[in-house]
């Protein structure tokens, strides 16, 4: 068990190994209770949060249909990431990070007071992702009689509230499932059944595996509020579509019109070795530095990401250990429904 954003955490349940490819092959499932949901109320919420959110909630007009964005400082840098869900025209759901909660709800709080918009942190409710090609069948028939057919039906990246149970088709594995919000009391009953049912119980070590081969970035390693989107790998999270003024887009405005001199990409190890954040990464175009890096148990490789000079690419050298190991920079996408994606 380890701290993680306040609370406690596991690693793993066994072999971090064995979790990782029991949620690439069938299915497998992580407490993410510390996730924090935030329901915003009000005849206001869609004004308020085309002002904070990078993203446009605009798009969002199917009930139940999500999307993920950056929210920014007036600097352009990123706040948290999240996932921000329409619900109705005076109710959105957002999903924050456990490390990020306090400060999101006080930003979001600042601005929603002038559009009479309440913002109530749901610490009642518990997460349950569960996540795989077969964690969607598995978790169905489990679910509350009531939610079971229309959760069958669930498009990708949409999402249904059934009373206290809230099910949508979202994750941070690169694989089908739920993530499943549902009454803290009712949380232990659920996972259990999930446990008799063959969904492998799954810590911290094989989410972030997970997460690194799919390409998904971890708040406070690969972003922060030091960095923006566009140095990020985030770009396509932005859009300047029409004059929507949210906050941060003159600042990214400037950078994307004289070109960041950073970027996020894939790292890919060449020989033995394990890849860590803070190592130094040596390119042609100058130095960089990895932010996230692990073995890959589906590569059987040490894959990475890591901020370098925008003009960098193809090979470069990662200082491991005070040796110069030989690295490849590559899409920073390694593995898409349990495939390798990149080249040998």
């Amino acid at each position: 068990m380890v701290d993680f954003g306040g609370w406690d955490m596991p690693v793993a349940y066994g072999s971090q190994i064995e979790e990782h490819h029991a949620v690439r092959r069938d299915a497998g499932m992580f407490d993410v209770s510390h996730m924090c949901t935030l329901d915003l109320r009000g005849a206001g919420v869609r004004p308020l949060l085309l002002r904070l959110l990078a993203n446009d909630v605009g798009r969002l007009t199917a009930p139940g249909k999500a999307l993920y964005t950056c929210m920014l400082r007036p600097e352009g840098g990123v706040i948290d990431d999240l996932i921000a869900c329409f619900l109705d025209e005076k109710w959105f759901r957002l999903v924050v990070n456990a490390g990020t909660a306090d400060k999101d709800i006080a930003w979001v709080k600042e601005h929603a007071r002038q559009l009479g918009v309440a913002v109530v942190p749901r610490r009642d409710l518990a997460m349950v992702a569960v996540q795989g090609p077969f964690a969607r069948a598995k978790a169905i028939p489990l679910l509350p009689e009531s939610a079971r057919a229309a959760a069958g039906r669930l498009g990708v990246f949409f999402g249904a509230a059934f009373d206290d149970w809230f099910v949508s088709r979202t994750g941070y594995t690169g694989e089908d499932g739920f993530e499943v919000a549902l009454p803290t009391e009712s949380a232990g009953e659920f996972w259990n059944a999930l446990a008799a049912a063959g969904v492998a119980r799954c810590g911290l070590g094989a989410r972030d595996t997970l997460r690194l081969e799919a390409g998904m970035n971890l708040y406070g390693s690969d972003m922060d509020e030091t960095v923006t989107p566009l140095e990020s790998g985030l770009a396509w999270t932005v859009s300047f579509a029409g004059n929507r003024d949210f906050i941060g887009r003159q600042a990214l405005e400037r950078q994307r019109a004289g070109g960041p001199a950073r970027k996020l990409t894939g790292l890919v190890l060449a020989d033995r070795g394990v890849l860590r954040s803070h190592q130094k990464v040596f390119t042609a175009a100058g130095e960089g530095e990895v932010t996230s890096g692990s073995f890959s148990p589906t590569l059987e490789r040490s894959i990475g990401f890591a901020r370098v000079p925008a003009a960098a690419e193809g090979a470069v050298e990662v200082d491991i250990r005070g040796k110069r190991s030989p690295a490849r920079l590559v899409r920073s996408l390694f593995v898409r429904r349990g495939k390798p994606v990149i080249e040998s």
